[in-house]
Parts: structure tokens; C-alpha cells; sequence
């Protein structure tokens, strides 16, 4: 927990219960005003082309890259364990990298059609 976050429940704890309610209707109307301001995703993957040398974490920051509209915490237990066969069992960089790819584009799919 941030310090930030340390400081607000340590304020919240000490209002009464309405005031705790306005403070949560505030932060809920500051929440919903930042998600408007802030531009949505693109629904289409960038076409970021894949370099002739690239290592795993770079394969793995240019598709984050390329398929911005996926939740990173679905890719990353499956990209984390791709990355250790890598380190751990010495499979070849290109071979994990076209897991990698193939991976976010099935991700992609099942995102598209709305599962």
C-alpha cells in the first residue's frame, strides 16, 4: 500500500458514516469522470512489425503494444510460464516467441467476440 493510500484510510476511518459515504460518492464521481477523460483502447491490434532479433520480454512489451485492448493480468500467467521454459529448459527465443504471438492472438479472438 502507498503511502497515498496509507493517508486516505486512515482519514476515511476517521469520519462518522455519512461523511464516509460522501467521501466514497466523491471518489466514485471522480473514478467515473477520469474514465471518460481518459481515451479508450484501440478494438483493433497496431500493426507493430516483429524485428529480425527481438528477446522474450521485448516480444512481450511489443505485443502488449500491438494488443492494448487485452487485460495483462490474463496474458500474464501463461506468458510467465512461457518465459521460464525459456530460461529454465533453454527452449529457443523464436520458438517461445511464436507461442507469445500465437498466445495474444488467441486472446484477441476470444476479446473480439466478446468472451
Amino acid at each position: 500500500m502507498t503511502e497515498d493510500e496509507r493517508r486516505l484510510l486512515r482519514l476515511l476511518r476517521s469520519l462518522s458514516e455519512s461523511q464516509r459515504a460522501s467521501l466514497l460518492e466523491f471518489a466514485e464521481f471522480l473514478a467515473s469522470r477520469a474514465a471518460r477523460e481518459r481515451p479508450a483502447p484501440p478494438q483493433t491490434p497496431l500493426d507493430i512489425p516483429r524485428p529480425a532479433e527481438e528477446s522474450v520480454i521485448q516480444a512481450i512489451k511489443r505485443l502488449k503494444a500491438t494488443y492494448p485492448m487485452l487485460a495483462s493480468d490474463k496474458l500474464l500467467h501463461e506468458a510467465s510460464g512461457l518465459m521460464s521454459q525459456h530460461i529454465l529448459h533453454k527452449r529457443p527465443v523464436v520458438e517461445i516467441i511464436d507461442e507469445l504471438e500465437a498466445m495474444f492472438r488467441r486472446q484477441y479472438d476470444s476479446h473480439s467476440r466478446g468472451e
